[in-house]
């Protein structure tokens, strides 16, 4: 089990909202350890939540509730900002949407004074980047779905994943 587990946006919300990620970012949620929350996961999770009471997709109740989850949660906030020589190298090695090269540029740069830390996500497009070990063999990246694991072994990415 990780000691330090960076939460990325996409495995914030499973653990939030039920997807088909929900049950093993529950389990995460409930290990011990410490469990990171970038400012950009949060705010990227509060825009969902937003969006999603603006849409009038989900009753008022279950947004106050994931609200309620989101500020109480296991996470600890960090303010920690990728270095900027970090995000350039790693955006000429793989096509990340702009989010993702942030959270994989500031896992990897909080590695400097934690080499424990671990990512949990469920983005297809991260989780492939890891799979090239090019620059980041020392980064481990956690998935639990079939899906990303092929993703994860270069399958579909040129028709942008699943």
């Amino acid at each position: 089990m990780p000691e330090i587990l960076y939460w990325d946006t996409s495995a914030l919300l499973s653990a939030i909202f039920r997807d088909a990620h929900s049950d093993d970012a529950q389990q995460w949620a409930r290990r011990s350890g410490v469990h990171l929350l970038s400012t950009l996961a949060w705010a990227e999770a509060h825009a969902v939540i937003a969006r999603i009471e603006r849409e009038r997709v989900l009753a008022a109740v279950l947004l106050h509730s994931a609200r309620e989850t989101l500020g109480s949660g296991p996470w600890r906030r960090v303010n920690a900002s990728p270095e900027w020589a970090e995000v350039r190298k790693l955006s000429g090695k793989w096509p990340l949407r702009g989010a993702d090269l942030w959270h994989l540029a500031a896992a990897k740069s909080l590695r400097v004074e934690l080499p424990e830390l671990v990512i949990l996500t469920y983005d297809v497009h991260l989780a492939a980047a890891k799979s090239l070990r090019v620059e980041l063999p020392e980064l481990v990246i956690l998935t639990y779905d079939v899906r990303l694991a092929a993703a994860a072994r270069g399958e579909d990415l040129a028709a942008g994943g699943p």
